[in-house]
This record gives C-alpha cells, sequence and structure tokens, in this order.
C-alpha cells in the first residue's frame, strides 16, 4: 500500500480551527465583561495645576465645567438640576466608580461646589478634582 504523495499533502492540510477560534470569542466575551468603561465629559478643559495630584485609575464618570459655567456629561450640556439623576443612574451601574470634575481653572467655585453637592447627594462620596501635574 503506497500513499501518493497528493494524499498525505491532503491529510496534513487539514487542521480543525474551531478550537482556536472558539477560544478567541471566549477572550474577547472575557475582556469586554471585565473592562471597564469611562464616560467621558466631551470638552476640553484648562486644568488647574497642583504638586500633589494623584491618579485615579477607577473613574466611571467624568464631569466637565468650562469657564462660562456650563456642565457637561457624556458630550452633553446638562442643567444643574439633572446632575443628580445622572450620577444616580451611572452609580448604580458602576457602584464602586469615582467621579471626576473636571472644571476649568477659571470657572466659578459656586458651580463647582453645586455639582459636588450634588454627586454628594446621589450618594457617591468617592469624588475627585482634576488638576494637572506641576
Amino acid at each position: 500500500m503506497r500513499h501518493s504523495h497528493t494524499e498525505q499533502e491532503t491529510t496534513a492540510a487539514n487542521v480543525n480551527l474551531t478550537p482556536l477560534i472558539d477560544m478567541v470569542f471566549i477572550l474577547l466575551i472575557f475582556f469586554l465583561v471585565t473592562a471597564s468603561f469611562t464616560k467621558e465629559s466631551g470638552i476640553d478643559v484648562d486644568r488647574p495645576t497642583a504638586q500633589t495630584t494623584v491618579r485615579q485609575e477607577q473613574a466611571s464618570l467624568i464631569i466637565g465645567i468650562t469657564k462660562e459655567g456650563e456642565i457637561w456629561i457624556d458630550n452633553k450640556q446638562v442643567d444643574i438640576r439633572s446632575i443628580r439623576a445622572h450620577i444616580e443612574q451611572l452609580h448604580a451601574q458602576n457602584p464602586e466608580g469615582t467621579v471626576i470634575i473636571m472644571a476649568d481653572k477659571n470657572a466659578l467655585t459656586g458651580v463647582t461646589v453645586a455639582v459636588l453637592d450634588q454627586i454628594r447627594l446621589s450618594g457617591v462620596n468617592n469624588v475627585a478634582i482634576a488638576a494637572s501635574k506641576k
């Protein structure tokens, strides 16, 4: 019994890729489930500088405040009265996340304090204010 050269090539070329594809999909699902998604404010802010800045890794929401006093969450301008509802909804999705207030260095302090107050009223205690390293 002699095998021809073409029979041996076709036998070696038939590699089952199904387990490899299954493993890639399992890894993809794993990374999607374990990834934490950050909600961006949607604006560029000139942050104040500080010597004692610390990097926050678990930010789940960033609130932007412009120098004109506009408040931005997730690429949308929002009113001060609707911040609490936004925060409560996002805090329910990610209870471990931190809310970061990214206020312009020329923004009014009253607006920043009002936003901070609404965040605390929504039940979030992990709040940080963004600053650039000096």
